[in-house]
């Protein structure tokens, strides 16, 4: 019987004509080409041609509609899961490039190794690996197969994910992550350990035309 992988996948493209850093924001749609991209993820699960027993997003609209192709894919209804939610940031609603320039700022910038300007990494690292192992452990298909589980989340909790399973230290650079849009990050777990047995880019095609904000 094959292993089950849980597939942590990235939101698309969101629409954001003023640039802002979006964080917890509601009302943030993906955009045209951002339903290309949650689509393209969607295919290429779809292409693995392996059985999908949960699909879980984030509580956020863009994690919702990004899981909505890979939903009817195959077949299922999103399962919100607070715990896979984008960090809350004190520079939510600003441009960065401003934001930073501005005296005010300064104290939330202190201590990028925490970070000082939202949560902590540690606490991005304890609740993504809980939602992970919850995800494993769900009941598998019908015919015993464990079927794969995909988390559709955001930039830094899948990069602060990838860190901790790595064992490498979470301050980063945040122009530095591998965590593209729509991209997905393939995880197994071995024994007792969760394990990265893979990473995609199934909308490279579409990245250069893309907006992507991020987070800092």
């Amino acid at each position: 019987m094959a292993n089950r992988q849980v597939h942590l996948v990235r939101h698309g493209e969101v629409y954001n004509p003023d640039h802002v850093l979006y964080g917890r924001l509601p009302d943030f749609h993906l955009s045209p080409l951002g339903r290309q991209m949650a689509q393209a993820a969607a295919d290429d699960l779809v292409a693995r041609n392996r059985p999908v027993a949960a699909l879980i997003a984030s509580p956020l609209l863009r994690a919702q509609e990004s899981a909505a192709p890979i939903g009817a894919a195959f077949g299922l209804a999103a399962v919100t899961e607070p715990r896979i939610i984008e960090p809350a940031n004190h520079f939510e609603g600003k441009v960065m490039a401003k934001a930073v320039r501005n005296p005010l700022n300064w104290p939330w910038l202190i201590n990028p190794a925490r970070p000082s300007w939202g949560e902590s990494y540690r606490s991005i690292a304890d609740r993504m690996l809980a939602a992970m192992t919850d995800a494993f452990e769900l009941p598998p298909l019908a015919d015993d197969e464990p079927g794969d589980v995909v988390m559709v989340s955001h930039q830094l909790p899948i990069w602060i994910a990838h860190l901790a399973v790595a064992g490498e230290r979470f301050m980063h650079d945040p122009r530095q992550r591998r965590c593209e849009l729509s991209s997905i990050t393939t995880f197994e777990r071995h024994g007792d350990r969760i394990v990265e047995v893979g990473y995609s880019d199934p909308a490279a095609p579409l990245q250069p035309a893309a907006v992507d904000v991020g987070a800092v």
